[in-house]
């Protein structure tokens, strides 16, 4: 999701819903709530950018900060009136966490805090952090250098450098590129949840996803005990900060965690992704497990002009009946990520989705998976401005701020007044939704939102932990207005159980 960090106005960001270390009395917060800076903020910060966040833990993004010396590895200045060490950052965007991931044993390096009190993230930067994303159990941020950082579960990180919190009794830096583990990738891979079958049912999982997450915690438990006793810390569960090496002057704009897996958007439109790719997430044309380091997706052309070339459209395919027809546009400007799908826009507006089909999240009229990336053919002719992927689910707004919706829909998490799952597009008219104009879009795991072009704010799907922000823990299968008031909402992140509201206070 893009943030909307111009203007003078003070930014606001409110939150709703749950996260096991910032509500540890375990009650949701039904209703928008306003989230403050950090007590270490300079005066005159101000939020930029909200990013969801994973299981249990929320992100966003402020701008200028005032850091404790402990949280970085640089050369301080001191305050002398409170004795501590500080680095001021001026103008520099930094990664905000908060909440706790205890409860599906991720470690400190995930979330970065195990309280309800937002903090920044230790990362061994001083560049401005511009976009971040977060998994189930993984983040990544980009800087404004194009610079992408990545930490969380093992195999959603790739070969690259590593930095550690000298806190934590680790080496500063770290090659990890020979440390991949096969062990981890057997164990934790989405295979061993319980995948889809040649006949196109899932094993392990039933239709409202215990078996996903059951399967999900009795891997942690057994892999938190190792990770617990090991020396360092780091060596089964978790990775530290590492700087993802890219092809020489590779730089990224933008990118997408999914479950296990990542997608980066360069500058010049071209795609890479890396992590878990067993149900064709990662676009490349196979059902391979591991990327261990970034390759290029081809979704439109391999050439390194990307944007910037000014030949014909080039050819890719738009599904089984449709190979060989010309993918409209010269390279892709969105991507999103879902649980084990993902979904790319072209800049001629036609959308493209790869992965998992199990639930028809790939909308290609199919339960297929999609290996590479396919044309979502019934709408072409319609320019799609926005995508968004949750668990089972995808979402996506047109050039005109239609809302359409395609994929599982066990909690009313596509909107369309039923609980039946979509293999097609479907257009959301529920009455009160049908005149509005969306604007942003967002998917947690199970629930869905909007903001409008007149800034209101919608949800719908899973509730129930409050995440809808209506008062009440109740689901809902059509689009359900969130009151917001004294603000004008400008963007929305979902995460697992919460959601968070990026807003503009009133002139």
């Amino acid at each position: 999701m893009n943030g909307d960090g111009g203007g003078l106005r003070e930014k606001l960001m409110f939150m709703w819903g749950y996260l096991p270390g910032a509500l540890p009395q375990r009650s949701p917060i039904l209703s928008p709530m306003e989230v403050r800076l950090p007590p270490s903020a300079v005066a005159g910060c101000s939020w930029t950018d909200v990013c969801g966040g994973g299981c249990g833990f929320a992100m966003a993004i402020s701008s200028s900060l005032l850091i404790p010396l402990r949280s970085l590895n640089f050369c301080p200045f001191s305050d002398s009136g409170s004795g501590n060490s500080f680095h001021l950052l001026p103008n520099a965007g930094k990664l905000i966490t908060w909440g706790s991931t205890d409860d599906l044993g991720q470690s400190y390096v995930t979330s970065g805090k195990h309280g309800e009190i937002p903090e920044p993230f230790p990362l061994p930067t001083e560049t401005s952090i511009v976009k971040a994303a977060a998994g189930w159990a993984h983040c990544v941020s980009v800087t404004e250098d194009g610079e992408v950082y990545t930490w969380g579960w093992k195999e959603c990180v790739p070969s690259g450098k590593v930095f550690a919190d000298p806190s934590m009794g680790l080496s500063l830096e770290k090659d990890i590129s020979e440390r991949q583990s096969s062990f981890l990738t057997e164990q934790v891979s989405p295979r061993s949840q319980g995948s889809r079958s040649s006949g196109g049912t899932a094993s392990g999982m039933d239709s409202r996803g215990v078996g996903e997450e059951g399967a999900k915690r009795r891997r942690v438990s057994a892999t938190k005990q190792a990770a617990e006793s090991s020396s360092s810390g780091d060596e089964t569960l978790s990775a530290l900060p590492c700087l993802v090496t890219l092809s020489p002057g590779v730089r990224i704009a933008t990118v997408a965690a999914g479950g296990r897996h990542t997608l980066a958007l360069s500058d010049i439109g071209q795609v890479w992704g890396w992590g878990y790719g067993g149900e064709g997430q990662l676009g490349l044309g196979s059902r391979i497990r591991m990327v261990s380091s970034p390759h290029p997706v081809p979704c439109i052309d391999s050439s390194p002009l990307g944007k910037d070339r000014s030949t014909a459209p080039s050819r890719g395919s738009m599904g089984s009946e449709g190979h060989g027809f010309r993918v409209p546009g010269n390279y892709v400007k969105e991507i999103a990520c879902g649980g084990r799908h993902s979904a790319v826009i072209t800049d001629a507006g036609a959308l493209l989705t790869f992965g998992w089909g199990l639930y028809g999240q790939c909308g290609q009229g199919s339960t297929d998976d999609e290996l590479s990336p396919v044309c979502v053919s019934s709408l072409l002719g319609i320019r799609i401005e926005h995508v968004a992927a949750g668990l089972w689910h995808t979402v996506c707004i047109s050039a005109d701020g239609d809302v359409y919706a395609f994929g599982g829909n066990q909690f009313g998490q596509l909107g369309t007044g039923a609980d039946q799952a979509e293999t097609l597009p479907r257009l959301l008219d529920a009455p009160g939704f049908e005149s509005m104009q969306a604007q942003r879009v967002s998917c947690g795991a199970r629930h869905s939102a909007v903001v409008t072009e007149d800034g209101k704010v919608f949800c719908w799907g899973w509730n129930k932990y409050g995440q809808l922000g209506l008062g009440d823990v109740i689901d809902r299968n059509i689009p359900t207005q969130v009151a917001v008031d004294g603000c004008v909402p400008k963007n929305i992140a979902c995460g697992w159980w919460h959601t968070l509201l990026l807003a503009e206070a009133p002139t």
